[in-house]
C-alpha cells in the first residue's frame, strides 16, 4: 500500500517524504519507522486507528511512528484514537491534527510537552474539547503552541491560562473521571450487544423473522426463498441503521463492519 502510494517518487519508499493513507480502513501501523525514515508529512484521516503508534503493545507503538523524527505533520482526524501517546520521538512534530477522534483522557495532551517545535494541534470534536476550562488548560499545558483548533493564541490568553494551570488541571482531573466511567459503561454496553446478537436463533450473518414455520414452505419454492432473504436483508438494515446508539469507537467500527459484510455480499 505505502509503495503504490508513492508513484511521485517512483515508487521508492526509503526517500519517501510524504505520503497520503487516507480512507484504506487502516486499524494498524507497522513497519513506517524502517520503510519511511525520511517522512515529513503523514496523512492517515479517515481510517480506523485505535491508537497512535498502531502496535498491540506500549513497545511496538512507540517504535513505529514515535520513531519518524523528520515528521512535521501528522493528520490522523476522523480514527478511533482516545488518548495522545507516543509521540515524544518525533522531534519534529510541527502540526498534529486529532479532529474527530474519542480523545477523553485531556491530561494525555502533556505528552506532547516533549515536541518543542510543535505549534498547531486540532482537538475539535473530541469528547475533551467539551470540558469546562478545556481551551484554557490545553494552552497553559503546551506553551509551545501557537494555534489550537485553528485559532491563534494571543500573548494575554498564554498569560491567563498559565496563571490558572493547576485549578484548569484539577478541574479536568474530574471531568476525566466522570468520563472514564461512562466509557467503560459504553464497553460494557458493546460487548453485551455484540454477544445478544451472537446468540440470536439462526444466526449465520443475517437475520430471520421466523425460521421455524417459514423454512419448509421456502424449501419448497426458490423463489419464495430469495424473496424471503431479501425482506430479511431489508429488515436487518432498517433496524442497524435506525435502532439509536452512541457514538464511540465501538459503533464506528461496527457500522464500518457492517457495510464491509454488506458489500461481501453483494459481490458474491
Amino acid at each position: 500500500m505505502v509503495r503504490r502510494r508513492a508513484e511521485h517518487n517512483e515508487c521508492e519508499i526509503f526517500s519517501l517524504e510524504e505520503v497520503s493513507l487516507h480512507q484504506q480502513d487502516i486499524e494498524r501501523m507497522e513497519h513506517l519507522d524502517r520503510w519511511c525514515r525520511e517522512l515529513r508529512i503523514l496523512y492517515l484521516q479517515s481510517n480506523l486507528i485505535p491508537r497512535i503508534g498502531g502496535g498491540t503493545a506500549v513497545r511496538t507503538a512507540k517504535q513505529n511512528v514515535g520513531r519518524l523524527k523528520k515528521l512535521q505533520y501528522l493528520n490522523l482526524a476522523l480514527n478511533n484514537i482516545e488518548v495522545i501517546e507516543n509521540l515524544e520521538g518525533c522531534e519534529s512534530l510541527q502540526k498534529l491534527d486529532l479532529t474527530v477522534n474519542f480523545v477523553g483522557l485531556l491530561s494525555s495532551v502533556e505528552s506532547l510537552q516533549h515536541n518543542v517545535h510543535l505549534t498547531e494541534l486540532f482537538l475539535v470534536g473530541n469528547p475533551c474539547a467539551q470540558f469546562e476550562g478545556y481551551r484554557q488548560y490545553v494552552v497553559a499545558a503546551l506553551p509551545q503552541l501557537m494555534w489550537l483548533d485553528g485559532t491563534v493564541i494571543s500573548r494575554s490568553e498564554r498569560i491567563r491560562a498559565s496563571q490558572g494551570l493547576e485549578e484548569a488541571r484539577r478541574r479536568v482531573w474530574e471531568q476525566e473521571e466522570e468520563y472514564l466511567k461512562r466509557r467503560g459503561t459504553e464497553k460494557e454496553e458493546a460487548l453485551r450487544e455484540k454477544g445478544d446478537e451472537e446468540r440470536k436463533p439462526g444466526f449465520d450473518g443475517r437475520w430471520y423473522t421466523d425460521i421455524n414455520t417459514a423454512a419448509p414452505a421456502l424449501a419448497e419454492n426458490q423463489e419464495n426463498r430469495e424473496v424471503e432473504e431479501n425482506l430479511d436483508e431489508e429488515r436487518r438494515e432498517q433496524e442497524f441503521w435506525h435502532t439509536p446508539c452512541s457514538f464511540t469507537p465501538e459503533s464506528r467500527l461496527e457500522a464500518h463492519r457492517h457495510l464491509e459484510e454488506k458489500k461481501k455480499t453483494k459481490e458474491k
